[in-house]
């Protein structure tokens, strides 16, 4: 990719029995990856009035663990290739399942990779971001095309749920009932409740309207999506990365298909998830009907039109074609470990037959959360059964260069380089995305995501 991405990841976390006095455990484990894995430098400043010093810090490998509401969240390290996203954010997931193996209570604390909590009704998020240039035009038939795209691509990205969530629960007139759903494709779907929007913890948008480029302002902007589901499978977190990207320089390149807008994003949003079929119908905004897996097919096909580019861009282009084509067909045995819902939806059917169990069964619901396990000798996922190309990526995903290297190819790389010198002798430092004070008064501005400022970190770090 040409353009710098990150994810940023809110694990839940499931306590079996043990102690519950003091602190919690995402407060401890945070401490125990600083503290006593030492994986990166905790921060020294307050980063706003949420976040005191001891908050959260940086790491080695340039990204970052903080808590945020209760949950130990992730950010990866700013990547440029749908390989290392992938694989900094299995970084993460092994930092976190390595923490716990290393305190002793793998058998009674769990985090998991999902977005529901399934008894209080509540969300955590598996946010997106994309580095896009500041002159891109967001027009309204560019941004209608965006959101179509960001509502119907769930139909491979999806991580699935059982049951539903009625998200507007502080809404003074509610909404009629919905007819029960007994599994959906996606886990943020019915807590979306607007299309574009500043304020995120009460009004999730699909797209978060604030301007905060992280970066020179007057040169980029960060879109930032709230929509997207956290995924098990690294196939599925590659598709949805990657896809997103090719569609976002379709509209840089002002190329996006036009006769994809929906009537109503957030509501196709929900209405796909809950139908919970690739061919679900939607209403697009000229009157037409029109199928979730149709619009995919068009975006598809807009973005052939990047072939040749670079092998990335042919490999993403393969397969998301492929995946197309398997969801069409309904061919849920190739589709195992590539799409989480599909995985899901088979794991808990072949369950139910063999137990005759009813939807309704509170232990599907428990089995829905243990497919987002962590510990790969618990955790669900880990035991579907894939086949070809998708079980050599996955298995091939993980880099444990990643767990305290950063990605070589962006501006990561020279705050990795300065995490280490801090650490190593013990100094003073301020790091944010975009800069970086060591020691008393020696500070790196690092406007430009896609620059590894190598010369520069090594000259600062030299003058110390």
């Amino acid at each position: 990719m040409n353009r710098i991405a990150g994810i940023e990841t809110e694990y839940g976390c499931l306590v079996t029995g043990g102690d519950e006095r003091g602190e919690s455990w995402p407060v401890r484990v945070k401490n125990h990856l600083f503290k006593k894995l030492r994986v990166g430098v905790l921060d020294q400043h307050y980063r706003d009035y949420e976040e005191p010093p001891g908050n959260g810090g940086f790491l080695l490998n340039g990204g970052r663990f903080y808590l945020d509401m209760g949950h130990i969240e992730y950010a990866t390290p700013e990547c440029r290739s749908v390989r290392d996203i992938v694989a900094c954010d299995l970084a993460g997931d092994a930092m976190l399942q390595g923490a716990i193996e290393a305190m002793g209570v793998a058998d009674s604390v769990a985090f998991l990779k999902n977005n529901i909590d399934h008894g209080t009704n509540a969300t955590f998020g598996c946010h997106e971001n994309y580095l896009m240039r500041r002159e891109t035009d967001f027009t309204e038939a560019n941004t209608a095309a965006l959101l179509a795209f960001l509502a119907t691509r769930q139909i491979f990205t999806g991580a699935g749920r059982v049951g539903q969530a009625s998200p507007l629960v502080f809404e003074v007139e509610p909404l009629p009932p919905y007819e029960r759903v007994e599994f959906q494709m996606s886990q943020r779907a019915d807590h979306i409740v607007n299309d574009i929007y500043q304020w995120v913890q009460f009004n999730r948008a699909i797209i978060n309207a604030r301007d905060e480029p992280l970066a020179d302002y007057r040169r980029y902007r960060r879109l930032h999506l709230l929509i997207g589901d956290s995924n098990m499978s690294p196939f599925a977190t590659a598709m949805k990365v990657g896809t997103t990207h090719l569609v976002l320089t379709l509209l840089e390149e002002d190329r996006l298909p036009h006769d994809v807008a929906l009537q109503d994003a957030v509501l196709s949003t929900r209405m796909i998830s809950r139908v919970c079929h690739a061919d679900a119908s939607v209403l697009r905004a000229d009157g037409y009907t029109d199928t979730a897996i149709g619009v995919q097919e068009k975006f598809l096909a807009a973005a052939q039109s990047l072939a040749g580019r670079d092998a990335e861009t042919d490999w993403l282009l393969s397969r998301w074609a492929w995946l197309l084509d398997a969801l069409c067909r309904g061919a849920t045995e190739e589709l195992l470990g590539a799409v989480d819902w599909v995985s899901k939806k088979w794991l808990l059917d072949t369950f139910r037959a063999e137990q005759g169990v009813a939807w309704s069964d509170p232990w599907l619901e428990s089995l829905d959360l243990e497919y987002h396990n962590l510990n790969p000798s618990r955790g669900l996922f880990h035991g579907i059964p894939v086949e070809g190309e998708t079980a050599v990526f996955n298995r091939e995903a993980f880099d444990s260069v990643f767990l305290r290297t950063a990605p070589a190819d962006t501006r990561a790389h020279a705050r990795g380089l300065a995490v280490a010198h801090c650490m190593e002798r013990g100094l003073p430092c301020v790091f944010n995305w975009d800069s970086m004070t060591v020691g008393a008064e020696h500070t790196l501005a690092m406007p430009d995501p896609l620059a590894t400022y190598d010369a520069e970190v090594r000259a600062l770090l030299a003058e110390i």
